[in-house]
Formats: C-alpha cells, sequence, structure tokens
C-alpha cells in the first residue's frame, strides 16, 4: 500500500518561473473592463493585473476533473475536491511595465488542514516575489483554501453587511462572456467559471462563480479611478462569500486616512471580498 504523503513536507519548497508582460494580454484585460485608453508598450501595468501571468501549464491529457493542473508538484497534493482563492497580501515596491520580462520566485509558506463549519478544509499559503527589469516589484503572499465535496447544497457562509456607508460604487455584470474573457485571459481552466453543468452538478454551487482574482482587480480598479493620482503601496484582500454569474453586484468604497477601504456586495446585500490599501 502506498502511503499517503504528509502535505506539511511541502512547506519551504520552492520553484522560478519566468513570463512576459504580453501587450496583447494588457490590451485584452483593458478591452474586457472597456476602459477607453489603449495600453502601451513601457507602460506601468496597474494593480491587480500581473494574476493575467506565470499560468500553470500543462498537458491537456493530464488535468484534473476541475481542469486544473494535476496536484502534488509544486503545490501539495490536496485530496479535497473543491479549490477557491482565499486572498492575498500585497506589497508594490517598483513597477511591472508592459512588454518586459518579469521573473516570479515562489516558496510554500504554510498548509493547515482542519474541520470547518462546511466540513474538512485545508489552507496553503504561497509567498511569491516578483523581480521585473528594475528590481524587486512586488511581493505578494496568497492563500489557497481547499473545500471538502458539497453536501445537500452548497450553502453560502453567513453573511455580513457592510458596516460603513461607501463614497464610491460601481456596479458589476459578471455575465458569463465576462468571466469566460478573464478565464481565456488568465489561461485558467477551473470548470467552475466557465462549465455550469460541472459547477451545478459536482460542487454544488447555484451558477457559475466570479473568479477571486477578477473581484479583487476590481476592487483595485475602483481605487484606480476614483484616485488615479494615488499610488497603492500595499493591499491586504480577503474573500468572504462566492459571487455568481446572473447576478450583479457592486464593488464600493472610501477613502481612509492612509488610503482606502473597499468592498465587493452581492445582490443580497452581503460582503462578498473586502480590501485594505495603503498609497505610497
Amino acid at each position: 500500500m502506498t502511503a499517503q504523503p504528509v502535505l506539511s513536507d511541502w512547506i519551504g519548497r520552492r520553484e522560478q518561473n519566468s513570463d512576459v508582460v504580453s501587450l496583447r494580454q494588457v490590451m485584452g484585460m483593458a478591452a474586457m473592463f472597456d476602459l477607453p485608453e489603449e495600453p502601451a508598450l513601457g507602460e506601468p501595468l496597474p494593480p491587480g493585473w500581473h494574476w493575467m501571468f506565470f499560468a500553470e501549464i500543462a498537458r491537456q491529457s493530464v488535468l484534473s476533473k476541475d481542469g486544473h493542473a494535476p496536484r502534488g508538484g509544486f503545490l501539495p497534493p490536496v485530496e479535497l475536491p473543491r479549490r477557491m482563492w482565499g486572498g492575498n497580501r500585497l506589497t508594490f515596491h517598483g513597477p511591472i511595465r508592459v512588454g518586459e520580462e518579469i521573473r516570479r520566485e515562489s516558496q510554500v509558506l504554510s498548509v493547515t488542514e482542519k474541520n470547518g463549519r462546511s466540513g474538512q478544509l485545508a489552507l496553503v499559503t504561497v509567498k511569491h516575489s516578483y523581480h521585473a527589469a528594475e528590481g524587486l516589484a512586488l511581493e505578494e503572499e496568497h492563500d489557497i483554501v481547499y473545500r471538502s465535496a458539497a453536501k445537500n447544497g452548497n450553502k453560502a457562509p453567513p453573511g455580513e453587511q457592510p458596516a460603513i456607508a461607501a463614497k464610491w460604487s460601481n456596479l458589476v455584470d459578471p455575465e458569463p462572456v465576462f468571466l469566460f474573457r478573464y478565464s481565456a485571459l488568465t489561461f485558467n481552466g477551473h470548470r467552475i467559471h466557465y462549465d455550469a453543468p460541472y459547477v451545478t452538478d459536482v460542487e454544488g454551487y447555484p451558477g457559475l462563480i466570479v473568479h477571486g482574482p477578477l473581484t479583487a482587480t476590481l476592487l483595485l480598479e475602483l481605487v484606480r479611478r476614483e484616485v488615479p493620482s494615488e499610488s497603492i503601496k500595499t493591499a491586504v484582500i480577503r474573500a468572504r462569500r462566492p459571487l455568481f454569474s446572473g447576478s450583479p453586484f457592486r464593488v464600493e468604497g472610501l477613502p481612509t486616512e492612509s488610503g482606502a477601504h473597499i468592498w465587493a456586495v452581492d445582490p443580497e446585500g452581503f460582503v462578498a471580498m473586502t480590501a485594505d490599501v495603503t498609497f505610497s
């Protein structure tokens, strides 16, 4: 009998990858967000747009049932079937520019297993350091959440309404083409974002799920639109509840003493994601 892998053995594992900040991909993101300005080579990449790059590349024949690459390479082989984006902590040090080659150094910081209200779960935290032509550009800690299979449907966690009134607000319609375009730009094969029968019948959700990093980017885009003269230095982002296609939601926020507090609120009025940013 083959011994089960010890997930904690993956703590400290490292990898390094390179990518090019493709003008065509950046133009695609700008078009998806319906921005009037056309990006150009040499321009700084807006905050959050770096999630388009360093896609995990796997041969079609080895993909897992959910559309991801098989587990057990750089990331630990967590056997729980549902995988979700949990949050990020970002520190911006310098620009990543359109057209340049960038390098990402990654390390598994922690692996935690526990039982939650909805069953078993595992939390994997990975640190990424992004290096561009001008040196270290971005440090990021990323939380990945794995959950057990749905039982009797997948009820959303208890919701909380925003504690304060928003000064900024923007309505987002996450219709299927919007989600598909983001999956294409990021080479994200996760079926929960585009395969309606899979996400409802297999994973037990009520509809296609909005990508976590897409919602996070929309929050950072709200800040960029409302205070274009400021540069984001840090961002702490936490996913709270899933958002679904066919249910328009709002990204809202307000300025704070050191930056901004922003959130996404679902059609029921509950907070789905929060972000706190500071300015340089």
